[in-house]
């Protein structure tokens, strides 16, 4: 069959601070047909996430860092175009990490089908995929609320934030969320149902924290790192549960990555601190999508995707994550 050609970036050297088009390759490659248990997928979607800073980065993480020359990894979806493995037709939809590609060439048992006629695709790739599950079990199993507590969280206009301060609502917590810039504090408030949002960018955090959570906070899911980790460790309550799920402010940092200088607050109040990796968890994805769609169909949870059109602007989009420039979960349309 004739096969279109794979348009792809590959990683050609490990970036100092932010990541910029120089070190890509973008290139033009005849797309591999597929072995025995292998798919050939054309994708439609690809998931942009701050993670993918870290994969970049050669010293010991949660997962292989991406090796030099090889195709940027990415999650993403796509429909299979020819199928080399049983239980798997041309037709279906894939999700899976398909590759900063045009055409990914993939293992079918890396993959999972999905129904597009439930719900929009991109969906897959928020609230019902990566960010959703990192959300859901990430605050409901780390950070174990209680209907009444205290939930702060960061990031809180992003792909995970936005969805943990809905899912804290739901089970009847005060959520707080902390934002840059007075369109995304109004967005989380407004259209959210945030109880109060602090734009960090333009407002003392320390100061509205105390304002916001007059009774301190009971549980912190952290996306950021650094002074606002400090700022909410000093106003954490006894028996108080800290998730750190990212730190999108230290994954450009040149030198040492900043820890917490205020950790004895752990010590005082007996807390807790706990990272959150989403892959702990693959084998109870079904659960939490039932749960987040169940929520979805109720009107209780909303779900915001920045889409980009263009596999081309791959390298300017990402950046996007670390300037504050997108608005809910990045994504780009290949």
């Amino acid at each position: 069959m004739d096969q279109p050609e794979n348009r792809q970036f590959r990683l050609i050297r490990r970036p100092v601070g932010q990541a910029t088009r120089r070190d890509f390759e973008f290139r033009t490659d005849p797309p591999r047909r597929p072995a025995e248990g292998e798919i050939m997928v054309r994708v439609e979607y690809l998931s942009l996430d701050p993670a993918m800073r870290r994969w970049m980065h050669e010293g010991k993480s949660y997962i292989t860092p991406v090796k030099l020359g090889d195709v940027m990894r990415a999650l993403g979806l796509g429909t299979v175009i020819e199928s080399n493995a049983t239980g798997v037709a041309s037709g279906d939809v894939m999700r899976g990490v398909l590759g900063v590609q045009s055409i990914a060439t993939v293992v079918a048992k890396d993959c999972t089908k999905i129904d597009p006629t439930i719900a929009p695709k991109p969906l897959f790739l928020s609230a019902l995929g990566m960010p959703g599950m990192t959300a859901h079990f990430g605050l409901l199993e780390v950070g174990q609320p209680k209907a009444g507590e205290t939930v702060v969280v960061s990031g809180a206009a992003g792909a995970v934030g936005a969805l943990v301060g809905q899912i804290a609502k739901i089970h009847g917590c005060r959520a707080v969320g902390i934002a840059g810039g007075a369109e995304k504090c109004r967005y989380i408030t407004d259209e959210l149902g945030f109880d109060a949002a602090i734009d960090y960018k333009s407002e003392s955090v320390p100061r509205k924290l105390r304002e916001h959570c007059p009774s301190g906070i009971d549980v912190y899911f952290d996306n950021v790192g650094g002074q606002i980790l400090d700022d909410c460790l000093a106003q954490i309550n006894v028996r108080a549960r800290i998730v750190i799920c990212g730190a999108i402010s230290q994954y450009n940092s040149t030198g040492p990555i900043r820890g917490p200088s205020n950790y004895l607050s752990l010590l005082f109040n007996r807390a807790r601190m706990e990272g959150m990796i989403v892959l702990d968890y693959v084998d109870r994805y079904a659960e939490g999508m039932r749960a987040m769609a169940g929520w979805m169909h109720q009107g209780k949870l909303k779900s915001r995707e920045d889409i980009v059109e263009g596999i081309e602007t791959f390298p300017e989009t990402l950046e996007k994550l670390f300037t504050g420039g997108n608005f809910g979960k990045l994504m780009l349309k290949v």
